[in-house]
């Protein structure tokens, strides 16, 4: 019998403070990116995506194989990127194409370059994290139906806070807090200021939910895992909020680096007809304003907590979420190392 890989702790925390490997994230709003190269930070590298001539989004790592230098200086060809430092074409699949200082060297039709594959979904970037340099086919990114669904409207929030993108999804597992913290929001001004909680396990993950208080607050979060990972939670409207019953928030999270995450929050409600159009024009000129406001609530609180105030903490009931959601973070970021290593995986 094998004996179990050994699990350095300083490992795990490599990992989960990149992002999971094997794994889609968004990584920015789709308008972000047009016709010139941009330079992001996401996922422990910076990426630099473009759209080449079909309009289709391409990402590769901001790194020309010849000096290092960034390649989202230089000019879009198409399919290409042609580095500004030496004229080095690199292709959307890593390929170098073309040496202009060297024709004909080895660095031609190399794969040199880490790729990114990237998806445009729901007003957003999506880009698959492979722990290898090349990935030629990812697994389908599946969103939930609240993004994929006619039957359903939902508007993209992408908001940046100076904190670990782990803090932000601890935020949203904790439901609690909207009891205090939110408590004059006009969403959340009912609900008990203390509460029961209990885990109940998904096909795709845990829900995390108070006993006895189902639409009152914010009082239940849903941890997804269908090779992205997102949360799920509803808040219960006043009337005055328009059509749709309650309003359901879609979360995905992205690190930029161990001290600032972006956080994508799809808004949205099951509408049709006139009752989407009304939805929308509620949403755009009175209750946007609304939600940005819960939200800064939200990120001065993470902004304000020490790096290491996880380690220094006192978790009670109510926090069995936020357990939960860290113990699962850390058997994918084990199995990941095993699989590096070329142990058990299971």
């Amino acid at each position: 019998m094998n004996a179990p890989t050994p699990v350095h702790q300083d490992a795990v925390e490599r990992i989960l403070s990149r992002g999971l490997a094997h794994y889609w994230f968004p990584v920015c709003p789709a308008s972000w990116v047009k016709d010139r190269p941009i330079s992001l930070r996401r996922l422990g590298r910076k990426l630099v995506l473009w759209r080449d001539a079909t309009g289709v989004v391409r990402a590769l790592e901001d790194h020309c194989p010849h000096r290092g230098a960034a390649l989202s200086m230089g000019e879009v060809l198409g399919d290409r990127i042609a580095c500004a430092y030496h004229g080095v074409q690199v292709r959307f699949d890593g390929v170098v194409t073309r040496v202009p200082g060297s024709p004909g060297c080895k660095l031609e039709g190399s794969r040199a370059t880490r790729v990114y594959p990237a998806q445009e979904a729901q007003g957003a970037i999506f880009v698959y994290n492979s722990a290898e340099p090349h990935c030629d086919n990812p697994p389908p990114l599946v969103l939930p139906e609240q993004l994929t669904s006619p039957e359903w409207s939902s508007f993209l929030c992408y908001v940046e806070w100076g904190c670990d993108y782990r803090y932000v999804m601890e935020n949203v597992i904790d439901p609690m807090h909207g009891a205090y913290l939110h408590r004059q929001s006009h969403s959340m001004a009912e609900g008990e200021f203390s509460a029961d909680f209990q885990i109940r396990d998904t096909d795709t993950g845990f829900v995390f939910e108070k006993k006895g208080q189902r639409n009152i607050n914010f009082d239940w979060t849903e941890w997804v895992d269908t090779g992205i990972h997102l949360m799920r939670l509803e808040i219960p409207y006043p009337k005055t909020g328009g059509p749709g019953g309650n309003f359901t928030i879609i979360g995905g999270y992205v690190p930029i680096t161990d001290r600032a995450a972006g956080s994508f929050f799809w808004r949205c409600r099951k509408v049709s007809g006139w009752q989407r159009s009304a939805w929308r024009f509620l949403y755009r000129n009175r209750l946007e304003a609304r939600h940005f406001h819960v939200l800064e609530q939200d990120r001065v609180a993470m902004e304000n907590m020490e790096p290491d105030a996880n380690q220094r903490e006192h978790l009670y009931q109510h926090d069995l979420g936020i357990v939960r959601l860290r113990r699962t973070l850390r058997v994918l970021a084990q199995k990941q190392l095993e699989t590096e290593a070329g142990g058990p995986s299971t």
